[in-house]
């Protein structure tokens, strides 16, 4: 659910809806979602100083009922 919501949130953000792929997976501190996008798309998602994907984790941290949620978002670059 969480990593549904994610995901069209980032949609939403960026010019190519189609390349955003979230995976999450738990972890010994709770949930982690992992966000990967278009490169072109990266700074949208990021945001001036980090404000976007700030945002996200914060609305992320509200929809969870489970305790921790990290949201990672993924060069697709570097992999």
């Amino acid at each position: 659910m969480l990593a549904d919501a994610l995901e069209h949130i980032v949609s939403g953000i960026v010019d190519h809806p189609d390349d955003v792929e979230v995976t999450s997976r738990s972890m010994r501190r709770g949930r982690l979602l992992e966000v990967r996008v278009n490169p072109d798309d990266l700074g949208r998602v990021i945001g001036r100083s980090g404000r976007t994907a700030r945002a996200m984790r914060a609305v992320m941290s509200a929809l969870s009922t489970r305790g921790p949620v990290r949201v990672d978002v993924i060069d697709t670059d570097r992999d």
